[in-house]
């Protein structure tokens, strides 16, 4: 049977899958699913090297910064699925529609660049993780994790919601792999509560810490969502089934940044207890052998596995998170999976120049911070405009914190500039 497709190759549900018209929990449960897509792009590699390079030189010193940046994507995811269900469009769909073409392909070129430093940072990943845990040369491993991902990005011709369950399965064996190392370490719970309280280091605290909210806050996380909502609302626009849709957004949101951010926080405190001031722990590998000395190999295999899953599926998301965007802002149709062979190019040159890998895994961390104002201010400009969202229009408060919120993030990319150069 023919599957009809979208502008990128997303499946229609069919009509027998769609969720049934009236309520029941049933039905609630059937309309989650887009946020933890999402929330895979807050667990991806770049974290890992963020959060255990913050971890194993600083100990719970940037906690606070994690547990701000989780807040930050709460309400940003939220805003990013409201717009795709309220309007039936995606957030670069609709700069498409407002931008000039010379506006839409310099903000299509940075959307690119960010997409790139997110693809980086997600194969190299999964190659280190194939390394800890058979050996696999990086560049032969950056190979796999390729192919791995272009079978999970096959699955979406059989329909969105296979796509997502075998995301949210990945997302649920990243939490166990992350979360078992922190419970197996001990914790010094007043060193954590002393993290909780906002400052910094140096020069270097602030570049991490960057870093790190541009591993969490992800910018392409934020043009996906939009999309993916949007679809929930293709096929039913009526008004009851928009409230439905808006009401479980808010359930699937804080549920998958929720467990997000418990696996982030895990991270560092795992590298905090076990790693810190080991010599070498600030790099993956050195983590991942730190890991296995102090605390066993079970837990080093528990890590390793987490890492995999985290580099396999938060590629196929970026990869999907990319053509979304070219999708909307240039209206040009790319098959995922030639999008995908492309993106995985710059990937495996570094790999094969010997590049090292946990370095390039921040560096790209942070060209996602830099990357995430692009993201945020048209988001809230179109989530604050009476014009494109009537009645659902953010309310006073809420545009009052999203703005707090860009206005925090480019703050500090601008003393990250500086202290760059």
């Amino acid at each position: 049977m023919a599957v009809e497709t979208d502008a990128v190759g997303q499946a229609s549900v069919p009509p027998d899958r769609r969720p049934p018209a009236r309520g029941g929990r049933f039905r609630r449960l059937a309309l989650f699913g887009p946020a933890f897509v999402a929330a895979v792009a807050y667990v991806d590699p770049g974290n890992v090297a963020a959060n255990v390079t913050a971890g194993a030189q600083y100990g719970f010193l940037l906690l606070w910064v994690l547990v701000l940046a989780n807040l930050m994507a709460m309400l940003v995811q939220y805003l990013s699925a409201k717009l795709g269900i309220v309007t039936g469009k995606s957030l670069p769909e609709l700069l498409g529609e407002r931008l000039s073409r010379p506006a839409r392909l310099a903000f299509w070129a940075q959307a690119e660049i960010v997409a790139a430093a997110t693809d980086l940072a997600e194969v190299i990943g999964g190659a280190i993780a194939l390394q800890l845990l058979f050996g696999v040369p990086l560049v032969i491993g950056g190979l796999i994790i390729g192919a791995a991902s272009i079978a999970l990005l096959g699955m979406q011709r059989r329909g969105q919601r296979r796509f997502e369950f075998a995301v949210m399965a990945l997302l649920a064996v990243i939490a166990v792999g992350f979360v078992a190392g922190a419970c197996a370490s001990h914790t010094h719970w007043g060193a954590f509560a002393d993290g909780l309280v906002p400052r910094f280091r140096g020069g270097d605290t602030v570049l991490l810490g960057a870093s790190m909210i541009g591993a969490t806050v992800m910018p392409h996380a934020v043009y996906l969502h939009s999309a993916l909502a949007r679809d929930r609302h293709r096929d039913d626009k009526s008004a009851p089934h928009r409230r439905a849709l808006l009401a479980a957004n808010r359930v699937d949101v804080v549920s998958a940044l929720t467990i997000a951010g418990v696996v982030n926080v895990a991270m560092l405190v795992l590298a905090a207890d076990a790693l810190s001031g080991v010599r070498g722990a600030d790099t993956i590998p050195g983590a991942h052998s730190a890991i296995v000395q102090t605390l066993g190999p079970v837990i080093g295999a528990a890590f390793a596995i987490g890492l995999l899953a985290s580099g396999l599926a938060s590629t196929s998301v970026g990869s999907y998170a990319g053509a979304v965007v070219m999708g909307g802002l240039l209206k040009v149709r790319v098959p995922l999976l030639v999008r995908r062979l492309v993106t995985l190019i710059p990937a495996i040159v570094l790999l094969a120049l010997g590049v090292d890998p946990t370095w390039a895994l921040v560096i790209s961390q942070v060209v996602l911070s830099l990357g995430i104002p692009f993201a945020i201010v048209p988001l809230l400009r179109l989530t604050g405009s009476r014009e494109v969202m009537g009645a659902d229009v953010d309310s006073r408060r809420t545009r009052i914190v999203g703005w707090v919120v860009a206005a925090a993030i480019i703050v500090l990319n601008v003393v990250l500039v500086v202290l760059a150069f």
